[in-house]
């Protein structure tokens, strides 16, 4: 039985008004895509490599920490440009400790120390007088050993891998490589300290979790990377990352947080 005519003008309006709404909507969401993407692959390929994925997540880190460091200066600005008492006392009390905090740069003479994995760490030729196969790599322990040891020596300023580092600065291994400050890094790894050269050295030689490690730098069976170089000028960028600070707070007893 043919439709009635009626139906089919319903059917005809239907597709007259539903067809542009659809390519409305299709094209709202390419623009919408577009914007997101700010220009990139929404769904890149898979990285063929570790040090491709850790450089592509450090580029993107840089990015987010130069926008940072724009809206600090903006901040900055129109904090300079408010003729108040109070602000004025703030900003100059602020002043003072940003030292401190490692929010300015420091230089002067300093000591750099340069660990890296051994290279027999691949696994392929590694000893068999070598129980541990940990011993080849470079950890976040060892990392943080001879930072420690540079502060117990009077460093007025540590940096890892240029990296200047500060009271809530964190080190993690992820797989083969450190993350600092949400960083990833691969090895090896430059730790650079300004302060008195000999004092520095001293420290690091009386840490004893320091001087196991040198022993197995020193064991040809193990090899793991130690350098260490005094240098005269050693220059600490100021600390560039977040400054807010996050914690937890016990909830009141009774209180399920529901």
């Amino acid at each position: 039985m043919a439709p009635r005519p009626h139906t089919r003008s319903r059917r005809s309006v239907a597709w007259r008004v539903g067809t542009p709404l659809v390519g409305l909507i299709s094209g709202g969401l390419f623009v919408v895509s577009a914007h997101s993407s700010e220009g990139t692959d929404l769904r890149p390929g898979r990285f063929t490599d570790l040090a491709s994925m850790v450089q592509y997540d450090a580029d993107r880190v840089d990015g987010l920490k130069q926008r940072v460091v724009d809206l600090r200066g903006q901040v900055a600005t129109l904090s300079g440009s408010v003729d108040n008492r109070q602000v004025r006392r703030l900003n100059r009390q602020a002043d003072l400790v940003k030292a401190p905090a490692g929010l300015s740069a420091q230089s002067g003479p300093g000591l750099t120390v340069t660990l890296s994995d051994a290279p027999q760490s691949t696994g392929q030729d590694t000893p068999d007088t070598v129980d541990n196969p940990n011993l080849l790599l470079v950890h976040q322990q060892d990392i943080q050993a001879v930072v420690n040891a540079m502060w117990k020596g009077g460093a007025t300023a540590v940096t890892i891998q240029g990296q200047r580092v500060v009271s809530t600065t964190g080190i993690r291994c992820i797989g083969n490589s450190v993350q600092l400050q949400g960083v990833p890094y691969s090895q090896p790894y430059r730790i650079q300290a300004v302060g008195d050269v000999t004092a520095l050295s001293q420290a690091i030689a009386d840490d004893a979790y320091l001087q196991v490690y040198r022993a197995d730098a020193a064991d040809p069976d193990i090899n793991v990377g130690w350098d260490e170089q005094i240098e005269d000028h050693v220059t600490a960028p100021a600390y560039d990352g977040l400054t807010d600070l996050q914690y937890a707070r016990v909830l009141p007893q009774g209180d399920s947080g529901g």
